[in-house]
């Protein structure tokens, strides 16, 4: 029943035509060589805009110290994934020159000469912007120093208690070696002198990340009025307690950072789990690729902290303390005046019933016509969540099937699932157990859905399985129905309530053929076959989006009207780059709508100057994919998880939906209109890689920050009226 002679309804198997040449991998004459911005230096100016937003005094307090802690954990991430890698490929010798053309050691020092700057910028940040700003609302974050005798006696009373119990502190003499550090952990180095024996001794006292980072200095304060004092300032004035009988020379507090990429080679692996088990504990000890010291480290600690971790002065970083600014998430205070505004999402107005009090039927719903979902906008718990659970719980459902990427740790989501299996149904779980950094709760999920029947796979060798589907099969009138579900983002109710992410609620009996055919595929054999509204990676995607960018050039080439719109996190795939150049040069109006990394050099004369790219950061990460293509006035509107990188095109499995309700278009029109003009803010790309904020009007007053203008409308849509 699924196979390729199945009718279509969307009139899409010819745009996947074999004939056509994407001109994959040929040199473009007319293009020139130097035609692409360098894609590590590129993420390091994202994170360069989250700092932005920390250091914009417009902005709640509270919100920008989170800021900082998003930069800070952004930028570890980079460097134990991206830096790492790089690391790692030049001392296997497998390195090759990068996007630009650059060697890879060339890379490395240009990511150390910008990371430097932006590490320094975002202490300072923190000194002189964010610190002051707190205090002036009364959340003041002290230094041990600047206590009273009074103050101090109540700490040294919670550190004897709370604190010092946990401690361990590990002496590096010749029966004690150089101790392993673990990776992002913050550490004092400790040198001491012993009246005894007359000689230096060196220690090493780990920060223990289980306490809270910041210890309020005096639990009576009220909440507008608070001070806390970080835990390793704490720490190093009880050093005494610790190293009785010493004197305590020097102190300081320093970090390591470690290549932290999991590399699994699938073929040569009978059981991938047991593999990644393994990966992950050799995870733990991965060479070191970064050290973080505090600026007054003195050059006795330091030149020993450099010989035995093996870094380099170029991967040495001294900043101002306090080190590890991603601790800031954990100032929990209860203050909504330092926040943003509370925002409360709605229910998607087609899901909403007639009456307020009346439980939704979600798949009546669904079957009157396709659900387009915009998250936080519009809540998850009452759409996607309250669909699987709804299918969990309806005697009349059959099957259901679903890939999982990343969930919360208490996810309704899998609970969903096991409740299904457990009343009989079939369940199909394609759990993806090597998403990054949460391999191992992944792991652990797919163990309780195998134990309660769940039917769990791994998706196939060599490929992650990135695609967000559902699909639910039920009995209805002595047939069966599909309901599926194709998004952007991942099932997790804690996620979607600050990804801003779309979703496709669809009863459309293509749709479910095509996913019933590419979950068999995802649990059986490889992906070979084509699709009739779905464009699946890694095998069709990239050339099915070359043949609609060609479209439109030829169109526009032709004086026939043309236009590309594409929203993505990341722009890096040439291939898709070189395509839009072409249609630039052909006279297409391109616009690029990027979060994160964009390799694309827009405003190019004589290649890019019909390019504009946008970048848009705020309250909620902007994690959706669209692409649009104005097809002569037939407007065509895909939806899905695929980024535009090589990972995503060549090895994963991704998939995109085409949307056809005329509603929907129009949706993802105005969307796209209202990011891209002038009167929204957001930042610019020049060709020079320089993004340029643009969040003011001539007279200085806020332009529109749109997430806000959106919450808004979308939270007055009207309920239906009520059907009988």
């Amino acid at each position: 029943m699924d196979g390729d002679n199945i009718p279509g309804t969307s009139g899409l198997e010819s745009e996947l035509d074999d004939d056509f040449d994407p001109q994959i991998g040929k040199n473009d004459p007319a293009l020139p060589s130097e035609r692409y911005l360098d894609r590590e230096l590129s993420w390091l100016a994202f994170n360069q805009r989250v700092l932005e937003l920390a250091e914009d005094p417009a902005l709640p307090v509270l919100e920008r110290a989170n800021f900082l802690a998003i930069f800070a954990n952004n930028l570890d991430e980079f460097f134990m994934v991206r830096v790492a890698g790089l690391k790692r490929r030049i001392l296997t010798g497998l390195a090759v020159p990068t996007n630009v053309g650059r060697a890879p050691q060339d890379v490395l020092s240009d990511i150390a000469a910008a990371a430097h700057v932006l590490q320094d910028r975002h202490a300072h940040a923190f000194q002189e912007l964010v610190r002051p700003a707190l205090a002036e609302h009364g959340v003041d974050i002290v230094t041990w120093d600047s206590l009273s005798d009074v103050d101090r006696r109540s700490l040294r009373g919670y550190f004897s208690n709370q604190i010092f119990p946990v401690l361990m502190p590990l002496a590096v003499d010749p029966a004690h070696p150089f101790p392993y550090i673990s990776g992002l952990s913050l550490n004092l180095a400790v040198r001491l002198h012993s009246s005894k024996t007359g000689k230096q001794e060196f220690a090493r006292l780990k920060v223990p990340s289980m306490l809270p980072r910041f210890v309020r200095v005096d639990r009576t304060e009220s909440v507008d009025k608070v001070r806390f004092i970080t835990l390793e300032d704490l720490i190093a004035n009880h050093l005494e307690d610790l190293f009785p009988g010493m004197d305590i020379l020097e102190h300081h507090v320093f970090r390591v950072t470690r290549n932290e990429d999991v590399v699994i080679e699938e073929d040569d692996t009978e059981n991938l789990i047991k593999a990644l088990e393994k990966e992950l504990l050799r995870r733990r000890f991965g060479p070191p690729i970064r050290l973080e010291v505090t600026e007054d480290m003195d050059e006795v600690t330091l030149g020993l902290l450099v010989r035995e971790l093996d870094v380099t002065d170029q991967e040495v970083y001294r900043l101002p303390a306090p080190l590890d600014l991603g601790g800031l998430f954990d100032l929990r205070i209860d203050r909504p005046d330092l926040h943003y505004t509370k925002h409360v999402p709605t229910t998607a107005a087609q899901l909403l019933t007639g009456e307020p009090n009346e439980t939704p039927d979600i798949f009546r719903a669904i079957s009157r016509g396709d659900v387009l979902l915009h998250h936080p906008y519009e809540s998850f718990a009452t759409s996607v969540q309250a669909f699987l659970e709804q299918a969990a719980a309806d005697p009349n459902v059959l099957a259901i099937k679903q890939t999982l990427y990343r969930t919360s740790g208490d996810s309704p989501i899998v609970e969903a699932l096991i409740a299904a299996a457990e009343s009989g149904k079939q369940v199909l779980a394609l759990v993806e157990i090597k998403a990054r950094f949460d391999e191992q709760a992944n792991i652990s999920w797919a163990r309780k859905l195998e134990k309660a029947g769940v039917h769990v796979v791994y998706g196939l060798v060599g490929l992650k399985t990135h695609c967000k589907l559902a699909l639910v099969v039920r009995y209805e009138k002595g047939v069966l129905r599909h309901y599926s579900h194709i998004g952007t983002g991942n099932y997790n109710p804690k996620t979607s309530r600050i990804y801003e992410d779309m979703g496709l609620l669809t009863a459309d009996d293509q749709v479910g053929k095509d996913l019933t055919r590419l979950f068999n595929e995802l649990s059986g054999y490889a992906i070979e076959k084509k699709f009739k509204r779905l464009l699946v990676a890694p095998l069709h995607l990239r050339k099915a989006l070359l043949k609609r960018i060609a479209d439109e050039t030829a169109n526009a080439a032709a004086g026939k009207p043309a236009g590309i719109r594409i929203k993505v996190n990341s722009m890096v795939d040439e291939d898709i780059i070189d395509a839009l150049y072409r249609a630039s040069q052909a006279g297409v109006p391109v616009d690029v709508w990027v979060r994160g990394i964009c390799s694309l050099k827009p405003g190019v004369p004589g290649m890019s100057e019909n390019i504009r790219v946008r970048s848009i950061l705020g309250r909620y990460l902007e994690h959706s994919r669209i692409f649009s293509f104005h097809t002569l006035g037939e407007t065509q509107v895909y939806i899905g998880s695929a980024d535009m990188m090589h990972r995503n095109l060549d090895r994963r499995v991704e998939a995109l939906v085409r949307l056809v309700d005329p509603r929907h278009l129009n949706e993802v029109d105005a969307l796209f209109t209202r990011a891209m003009d002038e009167r929204t803010s957001s930042w610019w790309l020049d060709e020079n890689g320089e993004w340029t904020r643009h969040h003011l009007d001539a007279e200085g007053k806020p332009l529109d920050d749109m997430q806000n203008r959106l919450m808004q409308q979308i939270g007055q849509r009207k309920r239906p009226v009520s059907r009988r």
